[in-house]
């Protein structure tokens, strides 16, 4: 079932995630592929549908960074770099706080978290706060900013959000901090240069 992202549609969305169901929709770098981060069952799906190995942790998107810090532990080189760069393209890998998601995710003690700069997946995360938020495509395959490119690619879904063409080139930037170091685990949106110039 495909809807558009509007105020009925976001509705939609929200009842498909209660329910433990898995979501596709858009985001500021690209498509990306949801659900309930503390349901193990649509965790698993995802993996399912993505053909990825559950070894491969999945990101979690935040509604706000004071929504975050409820899930993970912030240091102070964390907490300033997640003010510069969020809302934005920025994935930042921290030790995880809630056992919980440890259980559903299966995550030791880190876990990579974001907050989009999107507002039909901030309206969708303002009611759900967490949602795991992958990119919506075939494991180690291309990622989608056209809607229709990647509704015809991925089965097994309960709800795609049409948010239109995504205009972005790249998928977030992953860092970790390290002996208060930042260190580039994936390059996307965000080069080395802009992080360490802020």
């Amino acid at each position: 079932m495909k809807v558009i992202c509007d105020e009925k549609g976001i509705q939609k969305a929200i009842n498909v995630i209660k329910k433990g169901g898995v979501l596709i929709f858009p985001t500021d770098t690209v498509y990306g592929i949801g659900c309930d981060p503390y349901n193990k069952e649509a965790v698993e799906k995802i993996y399912e549908i993505k053909s990825r190995e559950n070894t491969k942790f999945l990101p979690v998107l935040a509604y706000s960074k004071d929504v975050a810090e409820q899930i993970a532990f912030f240091d102070e080189m964390s907490k300033k770099i997640t003010d510069k760069f969020w809302p934005g393209p920025l994935t930042i890998i921290l030790k995880v706080r809630d056992d919980k998601l440890k259980k559903s995710l299966n995550i030791k003690d880190k876990i990579a978290l974001r907050v989009p700069d999107h507002e039909c997946t901030l309206a969708l995360l303002k009611e759900s706060k967490f949602l795991v938020g992958t990119s919506a495509n075939i494991s180690g395959q291309a990622s989608f900013t056209n809607p229709d490119k990647c509704s015809k690619d991925l089965k097994n879904y309960d709800l795609f959000l049409d948010g239109g063409k995504i205009n972005s080139k790249m998928e977030s930037t992953i860092i970790e901090i390290e002996n208060k170091k930042i260190k580039i685990i994936r390059e996307g949106s965000l080069n080395e240069e802009e992080l360490i110039r802020n």
